[in-house]
């Protein structure tokens, strides 16, 4: 007997054990798919382990239902990487599994309901609902659980399936279903029996009364002599000016035939590759700094000023992996910036570049995964999001992780909870390649390792061209207010440099770090806020739709017309967001073109780029946009950046609040004057004299660094205490309470006064589900491993306690 162990994408911790015959045993290898029957009738794609012929003890296996792949898609370095990342993040290697693999990949399986043939059944025997599926059946069979669903308009009809099962009326079996599909191009061409001269003038003759398809055949021979390739259905309709129907008629008559070539959806089709530009002396130097650098460190932190340069000294280190026949992987932390980024390193490398990402579709993932697989020549460098470190990569040599500070690298739900700047490094480590951190503010964990000489460190001072950092001017709203120099939310200095700016013809962009019209909506008369029913929250006014939304789970209304408290109709909106400042910028300067960027404006897959090349093409004047529009993007004429108030950023309530407020307002002010002119920043604040904001004004990164650091050490916070976060999530408020004070308690036995908590988070109800958070402190003499392994103890003997079966616990490395 042969046996495979498999990995499931389910959150169970162990792999499991299936058998399979000789022949498949010979065949299969660790990284195939296969399909395996699970639990009482679900079929799942799981993932081959290894193969042996030691039967497990305890149980009989199944056996596999088939095999999905000719040769393995996953490779042995992958799986060592995923199990570093279930390991170190506290989740199931199933968990990693369904996160790192594209859905296509993870087969369905649908449940398949159809009548027994030949079984005859009284109607009076079966109930109202088991009538009424028997009845479809006898009219379509086989029907599948959402069609039973539909029918009954009932979400659970396992009871009613259950019923016709036993009665012996139904049989039930299990479809899988492949998701992905090669993209197919219908071609057109002449049918064989006219491909003669003879017959080709007869046919000619013949048509002489069809003119229309007599054009269609006389053009699709002058589109062959002129293109020497298949021609397309589409472009011969638009050649020939024909309708559709002609070529049908032509097809139906079997004088043309139709006939299909699979289309790669990842193709290039710009211009060739350009040089790569000569490099300034301080970019030249930088990059032989890195290169020593990388000598005596795997990972090196390059810290360049916005509009340094930096991405021009990636292209030189990626050339030179390139020569050396090596992958690269270019991360970045925003979907925005990879659409700027692409047209860059297209206009170097060419057909080289690949894009992953959550915007790009199912089958894009899979043909990118593939083309990586085979390290095919389009596949030798990959930009994308986060998701990306999970590829095949064959032979990677360099990661760049750029904007390495940013918070988007971490993923907080669902699990794994990684971060992609930590699991790129240990990827790289795998791979024995090099890993790049960059950033013009990097965190204070990577700054402190670089300090330690764990990282080697670059500096990058000068801006590109030795442009001056931009000017940055901090304004006292409160003061404006009481002087009454404030228009709607700007104050008079913002609005005479816009002008200005727009005169000049550069353009504006103006930061404000929420979205929607107005974070609340409030009765003048009682006072009472309009709350979200399922989370702790009052419900934002979004005018372009005439509605209130919860920003936590979507739920949505009607803007009130009257209070529903007192039903007064006086209802006032308070706070503002960029919805609300683009329609005062609309009011304020009518004559030119402004544009919002937010998670609203967004949403479709191309949008980004749409909005970029708007802005790039001068043909918007002033970019209204949350945090969005402070990630590295590089505009050519950009003359001011406003903040219109930097205090949200500042008041939150988390540990790095400072060191991100500095981050944001460095990285906003860095779009401003990337060219020859040196660019303005105005900060709107109510506390002008608040320290973060001093520092930012004077582009003080290691004042920060150094005020943060010893605030950390004092309250023991990361890098000198590592933090893991336990939330607690219940519908019962009182159950959710005990819960997480049992496992507190539990924790406190063997750790002590590093274990803080329960306490309920600033929004404390999501989802109708209540929340407790309990941090763990971790010093750095006490071992990382086993805490963990006590966690993970504490967390059995709590799952084996009946009375918190219900409690969803979610552990939260790193969480910072």
């Amino acid at each position: 007997m042969y046996f495979i162990d498999v990995i499931l994408p389910i959150p169970l911790k162990q792999t499991f054990t299936y058998s399979v015959n000789k022949d498949e045993a010979a065949f299969l290898k660790q990284g195939f798919r296969v399909a395996v029957p699970f639990g009482k009738l679900k079929l799942y794609t799981a993932i081959v382990y290894q193969v042996h012929d030691t039967a497990p003890h305890g149980y009989e296996t199944k056996s596999i239902d088939h095999i999905l792949d000719e040769e393995a898609i996953i490779t042995a370095s992958q799986i060592k990487h995923w199990e570093w990342i279930a390991s170190y993040y506290m989740c199931t290697l199933g968990e990693v599994v369904k996160a790192a693999l594209p859905s296509a990949f993870l087969l369905e399986s649908e449940t398949i309901i159809s009548l027994v043939k030949d079984k005859v059944v009284e109607d009076t025997s079966l109930r109202d609902e088991d009538f009424l599926v028997y009845e479809a059946l006898q009219h379509r069979s086989p029907l599948n659980v959402d069609d039973v669903k539909s029918i009954l308009d009932k979400k659970n009809v396992v009871l009613v399936l259950k019923r016709l099962l036993d009665i012996g009326v139904i049989e039930v079996q299990e479809e899988v279903y492949e998701q992905y599909s090669p993209k197919l191009k219908k071609y057109i061409k002449l049918a064989p029996a006219y491909e003669k001269e003879e017959s080709l003038k007869e046919l000619l003759d013949q048509l002489s009364r069809a003119p229309k398809q007599r054009e269609v055949l006389m053009q699709l021979f002058m589109l062959q002599a002129q293109l020497k390739k298949p021609v397309g259905i589409d472009a011969l309709l638009a050649k020939s000016n024909a309708s559709a129907s002609s070529v049908k008629s032509l097809v139906a008559k079997n004088i043309l035939e139709e006939y299909y070539i699979r289309k790669d959806r990842i193709n290039y089709e710009g211009e060739d590759a350009t040089e790569v530009k000569t490099l300034s002396d301080s970019q030249e130097t930088a990059l032989q700094e890195i290169i020593t650098s990388f000598k005596r460190h795997d990972v090196t932190l390059l810290h360049g000023v916005t509009s340094s340069g930096k991405t021009e000294v990636y292209v030189r280190l990626i050339e030179e992996q390139l020569k050396a026949g090596k992958q690269v992987l270019y991360m970045l932390p925003e979907i925005a910036l990879t659409t700027q980024l692409i047209s860059r390193l297209q206009q170097y490398f060419g057909a080289q570049v690949s894009v992953y990402h959550s915007k790009y579709s199912i089958h894009e993932r899979v043909e990118v995964w593939n083309n990586v697989l085979a390290q095919k020549e389009k596949a030798q460098i990959i930009i994308g999001a986060r998701s990306s470190l999970f590829l095949p990569f064959q032979n990677l040599g360099l990661i760049i992780v750029d904007e390495a500070h940013e918070p988007s690298f971490k993923q907080y739900n669902p699990s794994p909870r990684y971060h992609a700047r930590d699991s790129a490094i240990v990827l790289a480590s795998l791979h024995k390649a090099k890993t790049l951190l960059g950033s013009a503010t990097p965190s204070l964990e990577s700054f402190h390792n670089a300090e330690l000489d764990k990282y080697g460190f670059v500096e990058l001072k000068r801006r590109f061209g030795n442009v001056l950092l931009p000017s940055i001017e901090l304004i006292d709203i409160k003061e404006k207010h009481k002087k009454k120099l404030m228009t709607g939310h700007f104050s008079d200095r913002l609005l005479e440099e816009i002008h200005e700016t727009l005169n000049n013809n550069e353009q504006v962009i103006l930061f404000q770090n929420r979205r929607g019209f107005s974070p609340i909506v409030e009765c003048k008369t009682c006072g009472t806020s309009p709350q979200c029913p399922n989370c702790d929250v009052s419900l934002t006014y979004h005018q372009y739709k005439r509605q209130l939304r919860c920003h936590y789970c979507g739920y949505h209304m009607a803007m009130l017309v009257e209070c529903n408290a007192c039903g007064s109709d006086s209802i006032d909106s308070k706070g503002f967001g960029t919805e609300q400042i683009e329609t005062e910028l609309l009011s304020l300067f009518p004559k030119h073109s402004i544009a919002r960027m937010d998670q609203d404006t967004t949403r479709g897959k191309h949008a980004y780029a749409k909005l970029i090349a708007r802005l790039e093409n001068e043909e918007i004047d002033i970019l209204v946009g949350t945090q969005m529009i402070a990630k590295g993007l590089d505009f050519r004429n950009i003359g001011l950046v406003g903040v219109l108030n930097a205090d949200n950023l500042l008041n939150f309530p988390d540990f790095r609040a400072h060191e991100r407020s500095f981050q944001l307002l460095q990285q906003v002010a860095g779009r401003a004057g990337r060219t020859q002119k040196r660019g303005k920043v105005l900060i709107q604040t109510y506390n002008p004299h608040h320290t973060i904001l001093k520092q930012v004004s004077v582009n003080d990164y290691r004042g920060m660094y150094k005020e943060q650091l010893e605030e950390r050490y004092q309250y023991k916070y990361p890098p000198y205490y590592r933090t893991i976060r336990i939330t607690f999530k219940d519908k019962n408020l009182t159950k959710n309470d005990q819960a997480a004070l049992w496992y507190t308690l539990a924790l406190q036995k063997q750790l002590g006064a590093n274990v803080l908590g329960p306490e309920i988070p600033p929004v404390a109800r999501v989802r109708n589900k209540y929340i407790s958070n309990v941090l763990v402190k971790i010093p750095k003499p006490q071992s990382l491993a086993k805490t963990k392994e006590y966690i993970n103890s504490v967390q059995r003997a709590f799952n084996l306690t009946k009375e918190f079966s219900s409690i969803r616990v979610s552990i939260d490395v790193d969480n910072y």
